[in-house]
């Protein structure tokens, strides 16, 4: 597409370079911010912290004596081999919607704004076991939530979909 008024060729109008119109001039959008770059984080965060609680699901039903209290001792009352399942199906999903996420999916931002904040609850419950690791997975859980909620926009343009 030729610009008549300037002689230079643009780009047809994509989601990576979409021409606007501003102060009565057309110039090309040069596509995604440096914002996209908090949704990559974000997903290799949910496959991290899927990573973990599979390694706490794991310990949780080999090596239950490995935590700090008992299991009476515990927010919610069962024993380290019901927790350990719980974490570990945990960890998978958390992964797989980390995946979905950096594969670009859409759907991913929902389910992962939802893991994420059970990931976060659960670490609430399991914080008498395990207090500095449950803390750093809690704070991680936020930031999660906290790049995909508010750069989320710029992945799906950067994907091409529209609002």
């Amino acid at each position: 597409m030729t610009d008549r008024n300037a002689g230079v060729t643009t780009p047809p109008a994509s989601a990576a370079g979409q021409r606007r119109a501003s102060s009565g001039e057309d110039y090309v959008d040069d596509g995604p911010t440096m914002w996209v770059g908090w949704i990559a984080f974000a997903s290799m965060m949910m496959m991290l912290l899927g990573a973990l609680h599979a390694m706490q699901g794991l310990v949780g039903l080999f090596q239950d004596e490995y935590y700090l209290v008992g299991k009476n001792d515990l927010v919610v009352h069962v024993d380290y081999t019901t927790w350990g399942w719980v974490h570990l199906i945990a960890g998978i999903l958390l992964a797989v919607a980390g995946g979905a996420l950096l594969a670009g999916q859409m759907w991913a931002r929902a389910i992962g704004v939802l893991f994420a904040f059970g990931s976060a609850i659960l670490n609430v419950a399991f914080l008498s076991a395990y207090p500095i690791w449950s803390t750093i997975m809690i704070v991680v859980d936020v930031l999660v939530i906290w790049a995909i909620t508010v750069h989320g926009r710029e992945m799906r343009d950067a994907r091409g979909w529209n609002a």
